[in-house]
């Protein structure tokens, strides 16, 4: 008799076709590659897809294709060795307005990308990448502390109509001096009410002040940042970084890469697919940034963007003190540096944006960043618009670059900052929070962009080691995966056929369903698979031929006890599935606390473990059972074979 609805028959062959589909993606292996994205002034076109393939034909390197994307120009080789050697042909040849790097491109049918169906992301071990070691610059961050310090002092003291000297940063602390004693202690007074407040209560101060000695006429105030202040600061930079080096690689869309702490101020970065180390490292590296800030129509009379004041200031080098000079970001009509004198007061700065997203300006159709401030921010930029319609006002690009020299036969790594202005607009009306950003290009607006979302770094990191993991080792390592998975598959199939001959054979069929069922989910969730990930997957293996053997041995306890084959055959799946379910149950809840407590190799082992436990159930229980309804059902049988 068979007890089996036939709905159940309908739903476990979905559940097959369907895994089927989604497994099948990973089948199709991907094509090596180069990727070409265009920097600042270089463009996507017919003319440069001409221009690539003319120089790979010079140096009679076969292309398999060679096709213009969305955002890049894809060229598909037929092997590594050339796909490295086209990377170089095509770097020469198109220079420094194109980002050429390798990648890997999808063989996956149309069709089956249209159904989401991918195949499943390797990991750093598997397909290979790059790891790095990072030092974050605490004493940069301090620096950059003391420095937002003395600019509020500065603004306190302006705000107050204080009288003062200056207000310097030294090595010892902030310096401010004045002309009387009178102006010292009144700017003590300010300082300690606007500037010098702790952040809890109870907290002691940010700042020591103390009167320096004083001379006829001067009066200084020294204020230096309280030892507990620095070291709170100094963990939280690394924590901080630790934060924005996340957002920053999810916004690249690397999978599962690998970002932890290490120490007191290192952190780890893997990023697995990723052969392109200087672009890596420049993402990782990259502190730029925008400050919006007015410029000076006052210097030396009209100090105006490509007006002689300006030109006039930057040859003599007597900028007034409560402004900077600057450099546009693209030369004057002769071709030189065009200089602007901006104010030294921020109205807005990167750190103060909740969204950037890269867009056509809408009017002119250049690239531009649509920008929102937050609050605090965006108040600022109302209030300052409000009362500057028909000035102008200035955008800062700040980028941070790394730079490597050899110095007595070592590599040293070095930094140098560039603030360019690129763009002294005139404001045309009054706004606050929402606005654009134009002057830049494509490239340039995109990652910018980038940046300004996943957050600008609390302070800059260095690259203390750095290792390329190969190909050629990944593919060893699937190589050996493959290998012991297979292996595990045979040994099992052979072990369950020899001893519980036809049910064996059932639970053979339903095991292998099992292998094809648990790849198509890891697929379908994208979950990355590393050398943890296949020792969960032969472990699963393992794992589902268990259930199947408590039932096989409980239908033969069933048919010593007198039970009729099929009547041993139901009492066989009922009385074992509440001993299957207990021990997958425990198997279940250790595979979440890895998922959820372990991070890395260890997580990928606890997914693959996870979704194996499912699965084996689904197809040790259900679709054995099925199976073998399927084949006793309606037959008079003397004895089973199992």
């Amino acid at each position: 008799m068979n007890d089996f609805a036939k709905w159940r028959y309908a739903l476990i062959a979905v559940v097959l076709i369907l895994g089927t589909i989604y497994a099948l993606p990973n089948t199709f292996l991907p094509q090596p590659a180069v990727q070409v994205s265009a920097n600042r002034g270089g463009t996507l076109d017919d003319a440069l897809k001409t221009k690539v393939k003319e120089a790979l034909d010079h140096e009679k390197l076969a292309v398999k294709s060679l096709e213009i994307g969305k955002d890049n120009l894809l060229v598909e080789f037929n092997d590594s060795d050339a796909q490295n050697k086209g990377q170089a042909v095509i770097s020469k040849a198109l220079g420094d307005k194109y980002n050429v790097a390798l990648n890997m491109a999808s063989t996956v049918p149309g069709w089956l990308r249209a159904i989401g169906a991918n195949a499943m992301p390797l990991g750093l071990d598997l397909q290979g990448g790059v790891h790095f070691l990072l030092e974050v610059d605490q004493k940069g961050a301090l620096d950059k502390m003391q420095q937002r310090y003395r600019d509020d002092i500065s603004s306190a003291l302006r705000d107050a109509k204080i009288r003062f000297e200056s207000v310097n940063s030294t090595p010892n602390g902030i310096v401010a001096t004045f002309k009387t004693e009178a102006d010292r202690a009144a700017a003590g007074n300010v300082i300690a009410k606007q500037v010098n407040q702790p952040e809890k209560l109870g907290d002691q101060p940010p700042l020591e002040l103390t009167d320096s000695a004083a001379t006829a006429d001067n009066f200084p105030i020294l204020a230096k940042v309280r030892e507990s202040t620095a070291l709170a600061a100094a963990r939280n930079t690394t924590t901080s970084n630790l934060t924005t080096l996340r957002n920053r690689v999810n916004q690249l869309g690397v999978s599962e890469p690998i970002i932890q702490q290490q120490g007191a101020n290192r952190i780890v970065v893997e990023l697995a697919g990723v052969h392109d180390t200087a672009e890596a490292k420049k993402i990782l590296q990259a502190t730029a940034t925008l400050e919006w800030r007015a410029v000076d129509e006052n210097a030396t009379g009209s100090a105006n963007l490509g007006n002689p004041g300006a030109y006039e200031i930057a040859k003599s080098g007597n900028v007034p003190p409560e402004s900077k000079l600057y450099y546009m970001q693209r030369p004057g009509p002769d071709g030189k540096p065009m200089p602007i004198i901006l104010s030294k007061k921020v109205i807005a700065s990167g750190n103060e944006l909740v969204n950037a997203t890269a867009i056509p300006d809408p009017q002119s159709g250049t690239p531009a960043v649509s920008v929102q401030l937050n609050a605090k921010g965006g108040q600022r930029m109302l209030e300052f618009t409000q009362q500057n319609v028909g000035k102008r006002m200035g955008v800062v690009y700040i980028e941070r670059v790394p730079q490597t020299q050899i110095v007595d036969g070592k590599e040293v790594r070095t930094f140098k900052q560039t603030e360019e202005v690129i763009n002294a607009a005139t404001i045309q009306g009054v706004f606050g929070s929402r606005f654009q950003t134009t002057g830049l290009g494509q490239k340039e607006a995109s990652d910018l962009a980038l940046l300004l979302r996943a957050g600008s770094l609390a302070a800059p990191v260095d690259v203390v080691e750095e290792r390329v993991i190969g190909a050629s080792l990944g593919q060893d390592n699937i190589d050996k995966g493959f290998k012991a998975v297979i292996i595990g598959l045979i040994a099992v199939l052979f072990a369950a056929a020899i001893y519980y001959r036809l049910f064996g054979l059932i639970a053979d069929v339903a095991l292998v369903f099992n292998l094809v069922l648990l790849i198509a989910v890891l697929s379908l969730f994208q979950a990355t698979l590393t050398m943890p990930g296949i020792a969960g997957i032969v472990l699963t293996l393992g794992m589902a031929i268990d259930a199947n053997v408590l039932i096989c041995e409980r239908i033969r306890e069933e048919q010593r006890n007198g039970a009729t084959p099929l009547a041993a055959i139901k009492a066989g799946y009922e009385k074992a599935w509440a001993t299957i379910l207990d021990a997958n149950v425990t198997h279940l809840l250790a595979a979440v606390a890895l998922l959820f407590f372990g991070s890395g190799p260890i997580k990928g082992f606890g997914v693959t473990l996870l979704v194996g436990i499912l699965t084996s159930m689904f197809t040790s229980v259900t679709v054995t059972h099925a199976i073998v309804n399927l084949v006793h059902s309606g037959r008079k049988l003397k004895a089973l074979s199992v």
